[in-house]
């Protein structure tokens, strides 16, 4: 856009070298500002000697100023009269048009601002950097029209008219030099998509210069990944297609010759850290491809080991000998010699509402401690799990010329209460209307109080929870719970019964080591039972329990991807009785082992859990406090659909006074982008439910079916955590079934919070 400042500089009076000595200035043409400004800005006064080279000088810092359109200065005798327009004052700038990229963002790049003297050469500007943002989202067909409005007063509002048109999107991604993978390996390598209709929810697929950056770097890291260090993309282009409607990306690349780790070592110039120990630190061996990513964890890995020891901030500097006869990079990893470090002190920034009791209780370490940095990670890890924080950041500062350092928890903090409602629908509950209050950090003291309540197709529910994290100020948790269950059974699957159950409950839980803890609790449920089998009606029941429950819990977690490497357990052992109706022991534990790869991206999943019941004294134990299995517990079998049946109700399962069941799954990205949260899997799952007690092996003079088989199965399926809650649909086929089993092949839960 060009500038339209009409700039006439007449010099009427003699030439330079017959100056004219100025008695008087004259101002003419103002309207808002007053002339002794006007002379200010112009930089001249009175009794100065004024020629043709020395008014054009004038009228140029008069145009600088920005507040004028049009500019005349003249001698006329010894009057220097000056005759100005004054610019428009700008009244109001709107964005009209827009619907892929928000006024708000848009109008950041705005430098043209209200009550701002008008100027077109800004609104070039501005216009340019607005067609950057929509070109960054690949809109690169998008126009914008700037309309002046004149009002009177001189003033005048601004309008940019946008025009977005559609999307330029990526219509081919091809690369050029590649021998040893073919393109579709490396358009899965990079960000950057071709275009196609069923990628309605990302933005992968128009053309960005920015991400194609970006692939550059990812390409370059994937062919470093698999021994390729001679990499490098000579050029990455993208043109229009002959319609201009449409990019296509060309990646040209050199691959160059493939390597493999050669001779590997450690310079350690500790003492009394032994080199052994930092050896079985190498995440690769010699011989095996070189790999980038198995030098920096293996660098990492080197500076744990080294600061447990309590050297802290070291350096660990891989120094590669390419060796072109054979192939091979030796690496050395040279370690930096430091002194041992004590942490001094533990500063908490960005706490508003959490207390800092709270956070330096989930830190596993103290002043005066040696540091460490898998000590600072555990601690991170901790925060973390609370969900009380978005991010923690765990900065370590070593003060100059002491062997100390202060540790930064810089924490941001996010909303830890939740007025949630929703709707759903499963196979055990059938549909779902659920409403709730819960508070995980309340009044920051890290305690947990939750009010809920659900209405289903098959049961009703209602819910007030209390937790105290840290009680009387050490980790001892402590809390109660009241919860009100329907259970509408009779109708439902295997279980042929209705329950309706108030349980007041109190509970106590410590720490026993880093991952091991132990919980104690005490309850009173007082039931009405109805058994469609027993042929009774409705029954009271009583039930006094107490039990202890241990649980160990050891967990490295990727948050962002959801996945984990480690185990979870619980193991526990409880009593029933006290005087109540029921009177029997109950054994229970589940072991959880997983394991995330593959860029932490994919996870193993293998689980087993047990149970028991015994009876006490020969005491009947009632049919709706045994184990069932089927549903998401044994997936391809119906609920409750396995195990011993009554051979009049064959629908209904006499459950079992024991259990074995487990599963092994394996969680996978598919096509879709991470940030959707969509992941397949794949499983196989096994059950064992125990026999009954001894006086339902007959009913009415004949005997029941009686069976303890393992039953299997194996499916797919697919996890979706959509903003609305998580949506899970799964396949199962049995592999091992009874005539008399259930069977369900396909099984959805979905619920939804807003």
């Amino acid at each position: 856009m060009k500038k339209k400042i009409v700039f006439l500089l007449s010099v009427l009076t003699a030439t330079a070298s017959h100056a004219a000595t100025v008695s008087r200035i004259d101002v003419s043409g103002n309207q808002r500002m007053d002339a002794e400004s006007i002379r200010i800005l112009a930089d001249v006064r009175v009794g100065e000697n004024v020629n043709s080279e020395r008014a054009n000088q004038i009228a140029k810092k008069l145009q600088e100023s920005g507040y004028f359109t049009k500019i005349n200065v003249s001698m006329s005798g010894n009057v220097l009269k000056i005759d100005i327009d004054e610019a428009p004052i700008v009244n109001m700038v709107t964005v009209e048009g827009n619907d892929e990229v928000s006024t708000d963002d848009l109008k950041k790049e705005i430098r043209l601002k209200e009550r701002a003297s008008y100027d077109e050469s800004v609104i070039g500007s501005d216009v340019q950097r607005m067609l950057t943002i929509y070109q960054r989202k690949g809109f690169f067909g998008t126009k914008i029209e700037p309309k002046k409005i004149n009002l009177e007063n001189n003033r005048v509002n601004i309008v940019y008219e946008i025009a977005e048109g559609h999307p330029t999107y990526i219509t081919d991604i091809k690369f050029e030099g590649n021998k040893k993978f073919s393109d579709r390996v490396l358009r899965g390598e990079i960000l950057s998509r071709e275009h196609a209709w069923w990628r309605i929810m990302t933005q992968f697929d128009t053309f960005d210069e920015d991400r194609i950056q970006y692939d550059q770097q990812m390409l370059r890291q994937f062919y470093l990944r698999n021994g390729y260090a001679d990499f490098q993309v000579k050029s990455a282009n993208g043109t229009f297609t002959p319609d201009r409607q449409y990019y296509s990306v060309v990646f040209d690349v050199d691959e160059g010759p493939r390597y493999k780790f050669g001779k590997l070592s450690i310079d350690n110039p500790f003492p009394d850290v032994p080199t052994d120990e930092l050896t079985d630190k190498i995440k690769m061996s010699s011989g095996n491809y070189y790999n980038i990513d198995k030098v920096e964890e293996t660098i990492s890995a080197l500076r744990g080991a080294v600061a447990d020891y309590g050297y802290a901030f070291i350096t660990v500097e891989p120094v590669p000998t390419k060796n072109d006869d054979d192939r091979t990079i030796d690496i050395k990893f040279k370690i930096e010699k430091t002194n041992r470090i004590y942490l001094n002190s533990i500063n908490i920034l960005g706490n508003v509402r959490t207390f800092d009791s709270v956070i330096e209780q989930l830190i596993p370490m103290r002043p005066g401690d040696p540091f460490s940095l898998q000590t600072i990670e555990e601690g991170r890890q901790n925060l973390m799990r609370t969900r009380y924080f978005k991010d923690v950041q765990m900065t370590p500062t070593r003060i100059a010329d002491e062997n100390m350092i202060n540790l930064d928890i810089k924490v941001e903090e996010q909303p830890t209460g939740e007025l949630s409602g929703g709707f759903g629908w499963s196979n055990i509950n059938g549909f779902m209307v659920d409403a709730g209050i819960t508070e995980n950090n309340f009044m920051g003291r890290g305690q947990v109080v939750q009010l809920r309540a659900s209405v289903a197709q098959y049961q009703k529910q209602a819910l007030f929870s209390f937790t105290e994290p840290y009680l009387f100020g050490r980790q001892l948790s402590g809390g109660f719970d009241v919860s009100y269950i329907m259970y509408d059974y009779s109708s439902l699957g295997g279980f042929g019964y209705d329950r309706d159950s108030l349980t007041v409950a109190g509970r106590l839980g410590w720490k026993l080591t880093d991952h091991w803890s132990q919980t104690v609790r005490l309850s009173a449920s007082y039931d009405q039972n109805y058994d469609l089998q027993t042929l009774h009606g409705w029954r009271d029941a009583n039930l006094y329990t107490l039990g202890t429950y241990f649980r160990y819990y050891n967990l490295d977690t990727n948050f962002q991807q959801n996945t984990h490497t480690g185990v979870v357990g619980n193991f526990g052992v409880a009593y029933t009785g006290f005087g109540g109706t029921e009177t029997y022991m109950r054994y229970s534990g589940d072991v959880n082992a997983m394991v995330k790869f593959f860029n932490d991206r994919w996870q193993l999943r293998a689980s087993v859990e047990a149970g028991l019941l015994q009876s006490i004294d020969d005491e009947y134990i009632s049919r709706v406090y045994r184990y069932f299995l089927g549903g998401e517990t044994l997936r391809g079998f119906d609920i409750a659909g396995i195990g011993s049946r009554n051979w009049y109700y064959t629908t209904y399962s006499l459950g079992g006074l024991w259990k074995v069941n487990g599963t092994v799954q394996l969680n996978f990205p598919i096509f879709i982008p991470d940030e959707y949260q969509v992941k397949g899997f794949v499983f196989t799952d096994y059950g064992i439910l125990g026999k009954p007690p001894k006086e339902d092996y007959t009913f009415l003079g004949r005997d029941n079916y009686i069976d303890t088989d393992i039953r299997t199965s194996v499916g797919f399926g697919v996890y979706w955590n959509t903003p609305m809650g998580p949506m899970n649909f799964s396949w199962g086929w049995p592999l091992k079934i009874n005539e008399y089993d259930r069977e369900q092949r396909f099984l959805l839960s979905f619920e939804t919070q807003f």
